[in-house]
């Protein structure tokens, strides 16, 4: 009793504090999300499962202080009705399969509701974090400095043996082992508890990366911004990850195609200036990371399946696994990897048994919300990515517009690709369909600074009178 009382406590006072400043803490939690790993792994490993939950408690802190302590901005939510519409309908759909009996215990669904829906509010307050385009680019930049050491540490990951206590994975014992690539060398995580959170984070970084290296930059910003880049190349194929790579160079030739079809004056301006970051990134490669794409190369030629067999199957699984429960689901959260531990810890039945492998995201959306879930899901994803790419087009700031195309571009990338219960997934990505507001927003701050006085702009602040984007 004495544990629970201290963990609630705990808990009570991570939430107190993450709502003095709503701003502050979802920035918090875009760094917990790097660090987390190495807390889980070799700081505090006694408190694993704790620590797993933390940005979640400081979220829960964030919207408390915004949707009910401050000026709810209501006309935020009404520029966007179709969205705000398809995820009520999905919220309730979740709710009623959050207590399918099939899972055992609600307890199980409950877990599956916070996986689907926890980081939805993102959206919304992504939109108000940010005052101006200067601001947002020194918060990118800044944030992609974190890569610097991340990825240091994933290369001395890389030429340590398996049993370094460099190379261990969250949860402990109950984890599975360390995982060895194609020349017996090992597939890195850097700081993430496991291999898909580093994944994750190195094309979120290349995402941000893309824009930003075309922008103007200080000289040492320019260095810094080649160094994060060939970070990126080296570690991503000592991660031996198919999917990082491919999915890294959709992520660059799709930008590249769309922004020369849309602005070609941009891309040739883009190109010239990716020219030397290309260069570097290939020379890092080629000798410094020779070991590393060798091991890579191998564990592709070693694979016992096929690249289209893989991108195939998510979109037909998913009809296939809809005869086992006709328009229900197994529950939310039904395929979490770590029911086995959440039905130890609270002693909880088993639930019904899935008869079928589950390994893609579409697939296991599928068995968990049956066909009436899985379309509100993808439905409400298609049309968060048609309106990012509606924000792209009407967007006319360099740097504003091709943020909005990499980050369209990357959602288009992982459409298929674990999020639900990928945690570092789930966060980038509704961090970034929040870019559906704040985009437009910095550019009619910017257009409005341009349009007033000099002598008007001093000491007066950057949001607009009579929008929903004011300070609370």
């Amino acid at each position: 009793m004495s544990n629970l009382l201290l963990a609630l406590f705990i808990v009570g006072l991570v939430v107190l504090l993450a709502a003095q400043d709503w701003r502050r803490s979802v920035k918090a939690v875009l760094i917990l999300v790097v660090i987390e790993g190495a807390l889980r792994k070799w700081v505090l490993p006694q408190a694993s499962q704790f620590i797993y939950f933390l940005k979640d408690f400081v979220l829960i802190g964030a919207y408390l202080r915004y949707f009910l302590l401050s000026p709810i901005q209501t006309r935020l939510f009404t520029q966007k009705a179709l969205i705000l519409v398809l995820v009520g309908c999905m919220a309730v759909w979740g709710g009623v399969q959050a207590f399918n009996p099939s899972l055992g215990s609600p307890i199980i669904g409950l877990f599956g509701f916070k996986s689907y829906f926890l980081y939805i509010p993102l959206i919304w307050l992504v939109s108000q974090i940010f005052g101006t385009e200067e601001e947002l680019y020194r918060f990118i930049r800044n944030y992609l400095l974190l890569l610097i050491p991340v990825g240091i540490l994933a290369i001395a990951q890389f030429f340590s043996p398996p049993t370094s206590p460099l190379n261990v994975y969250a949860w402990g014992e109950d984890g599975p082992a360390v995982v060895s690539s194609g020349l017996g060398t090992v597939r890195v995580t850097g700081t993430f508890s496991y291999l898909a959170g580093y994944a994750t984070y190195l094309l979120t970084c290349l995402c941000l990366l893309l824009p930003v290296i075309s922008r103007p930059q200080p000289r040492l910003w320019q260095i810094l911004t080649l160094i994060e880049g060939g970070l990126i190349a080296v570690t991503a194929f000592m991660t031996g990850s198919r999917g990082l790579v491919l999915g890294s160079i959709l992520l660059m030739s799709g930008y590249g195609l769309l922004l020369a079809l849309t602005s070609f004056s941009s891309f040739i301006n883009s190109a010239r200036k990716l020219v030397l970051p290309g260069i570097v990134s290939f020379l890092a490669v080629s000798q410094g990371g020779r070991l590393a794409f060798e091991s890579f190369w191998t564990r592709v030629e070693r694979a016992n399946d096929s690249i289209v067999a893989r991108v195939l199957n998510p979109f037909t699984q998913p009809f296939r696994n809809f005869d086992l429960k006709g328009l229900d689901g197994y529950g939310l959260g039904a395929t979490f990897q770590a029911n086995g531990i959440i039905r130890r810890v609270f002693r909880l039945p088993p639930g019904e048994t899935i008869p079928v492998y589950f390994e893609n995201e579409m697939g296991r959306v599928g068995l968990e919300v049956g066909p009436i879930g899985f379309f509100l899901w993808y439905g409400l994803r298609l049309v968060l990515l048609f309106t990012l790419f509606k924000v792209f087009l009407q967007l006319t700031h360099p740097f504003l517009r091709q943020l909005a195309l990499s980050v369209f571009v990357y959602q288009g990338v992982t459409f298929i690709a674990q999020m639900v219960y990928n945690h570092t997934a789930n966060v980038y990505h509704w961090f970034f369909y929040g870019f559906i507001f704040l985009l437009p927003y910095l550019e009619r701050i910017d257009q409005w600074q341009r349009a007033q006085p000099p002598n008007l702009l001093y000491g007066q602040p950057t949001h607009l009178s009579g929008t929903p984007y004011q300070q609370p």
